[in-house]
């Protein structure tokens, strides 16, 4: 019988008659010498390979377009993320000019509302003082029987009938006197005697009183100290309450009055940009500094500590002083350009920490009064922190310096080294700098640019500042993200580096 002759029967058979059939097949088969078996299990390898490199090339199509596929929805997300951080980030700015526009604003209202119920309590008290000296007048005329002295007591005037209490003023009254020591007053109030007569001689205008029937007025001497006193120390409140014997709301008044006094009164007079006269000398004195030709200020901008306000927290807190600190803070900005004596000759004051010095720059009158064309050919020097401008000139910041940039780096550093010890002995000397106060967010520039004028007064006056009271800055630089804002500048400041290195102006200590 040949494997030929052997047909499978029609219909499904039971697995042990399969069996018995495929065993026949295979024996049949053999005794043919046709092997079958390995011919079927040749053809079943190969279309089990060819079905796995199908399915193979499926799944790895399958892989790249779900590949492709997530790599679009990533992007695209990206996107959306980066629009929103945008949009979040102009209207936290928005906000935050929205919100500084209306504290100006209320502080405007808050001073003609004070100066209106000044008025109006003026006058009050002036008639109620003239009704009762009208009324005394008509009792002394009527009453005959009244004994002599209490006719002359009567004709001294009104006896205050208002309760105030009684506090020690000696520690005032000995500072006060004219056997005072000078260093011991020039310690406590960080200036000599001439200086504080003429600060109170400039200031009695603006800040005296007049006594009432109510109680008598505090003296101008004694206001402008307990100023300068908090302004010096940076005491608490009812610290300066107890040395100068008034009360704790009093020193606050009397804090504010006075810097404001300083602002309106004092600062035209001694903080101001200089004429054309002082420029040329300005010049010529930091170009015997550095060599560098037309610069007539050296800037910086410090940052100042605050509590945190209630409104728009984010806006002034500061990200790098936090980081550094291991603690959280907020502070606001002061940005200052001096003259080649520390003398403060533009300020701006008041922006929030947590923006960069280039945003305060372009914030601040002086980018106005550039932009107007007032600051043509002449250079402001500031730190890797500001941009390069047509009148800001900086250092290089690139990596792999020549040594032609390296020399005007280490004398453009001199010139900013100007307006940074400047800051510090402003730090120094006014202690309230340093820490937070209990100022108020809407009042504290007025009383920042008190203590800038009262810098400038004692850096005229050379009244030094102790070594004891230097401290050393701490404000980090950012690295605008644009540096490099005027083209004709960068040419000027490699034209100024060339002249630097090749006239022997520049020194040599980068190569030690």
């Amino acid at each position: 019988m040949k494997l030929s002759d052997v047909s499978r029967p029609e219909g499904e058979l039971p697995g042990e008659y399969s069996y018995y059939f495929s065993l026949l097949q295979e024996t049949l088969g053999q005794m043919d010498g046709i092997p079958r078996q390995e011919v079927d299990e040749e053809e079943e390898k190969q279309q089990v390979k060819t079905k796995g490199l199908k399915e193979i090339l499926t799944s790895l199509l399958l892989i790249e377009e779900q590949e492709k596929s997530e790599k679009l929805e990533w992007n695209k997300g990206q996107e959306e993320d980066k629009m929103m951080l945008e949009a979040n980030h102009k209207k936290k700015t928005k906000a935050m000019l929205d919100y500084r526009s209306e504290c100006q604003e209320y502080d405007d209202v808050i001073d003609e509302s004070t100066r209106v119920r000044k008025r109006k309590s003026r006058a009050t008290t002036n008639a109620a003082v003239a009704s009762a000296v009208v009324a005394a007048d008509v009792q002394n005329n009527t009453n005959q029987k009244t004994s002599v002295n209490a006719g002359a007591s009567a004709t001294a005037g009104p006896q205050r009938r208002l309760w105030v209490k009684n506090r020690s003023k000696d520690w005032w009254d000995k500072c006060n006197s004219a056997d005072f020591p000078e260093e011991e007053f020039r310690k406590a109030f960080r200036m000599g005697k001439d200086t504080f007569e003429l600060i109170c001689n400039e200031l009695t205008s603006v800040v005296a009183k007049e006594n009432t029937m109510l109680r008598d007025a505090v003296p101008v001497r004694q206001r402008v100290a307990v100023c300068i006193w908090r302004l010096a120390t940076g005491e608490p409140l009812r610290l300066v309450s107890r040395r100068f014997g008034l009360g704790i709301s009093t020193c606050h008044k009397l804090v504010l009055e006075v810097c404001s006094a300083i602002k309106n009164v004092l600062m035209p007079k001694y903080l101001q940009w200089p004429d054309d006269d002082s420029i040329r000398t300005i010049k010529n004195d930091f170009s015997s500094i550095s060599g560098i030709p037309n610069v007539v200020g050296s800037m910086y901008t410090t940052h100042i500590p605050i509590i945190a306000p209630k409104i728009s927290v984010a806006a002034y807190f500061n990200k790098r002083h936090t980081e550094r600190n291991q603690k959280t803070s907020y502070s606001i900005t002061v940005q200052g350009v001096v003259d080649p004596r520390g003398v403060f000759t533009d300020v701006c004051i008041g922006w929030p920490g947590s923006m960069p010095d280039d945003q305060v720059l372009e914030k601040s009158a002086l980018h106005q009064r550039a932009n107007g064309g007032l600051l043509k050919d002449v250079w402001i020097v500031g730190s890797s922190g500001y941009p390069l401008m047509d009148w800001v000139l900086v250092p290089y910041t690139q990596p792999h310096l020549t040594w032609t940039q390296h020399a005007f780096n280490e004398k453009i550093g001199e010139v900013q080294r100007v307006a940074k010890d400047a800051f510090a002995r402003l730090k120094g000397r006014w202690s309230c700098l340093q820490k937070r106060t209990e100022v108020k967010l809407q009042d504290l520039p007025v009383v920042l640019g008190a203590c800038c004028v009262l810098h400038n007064i004692c850096e005229m006056r050379n009244e030094e500042v102790g070594p004891e009271l230097m401290l050393e800055l701490m404000d980090d630089e950012m690295i605008p993200e644009i540096g490099l804002r005027s083209s004709s500048a960068m040419k000027a400041r490699d034209s100024i580096a060339h002249n630097l290195l090749h006239h022997n102006h520049a020194g040599t200590s980068f190569l030690s």
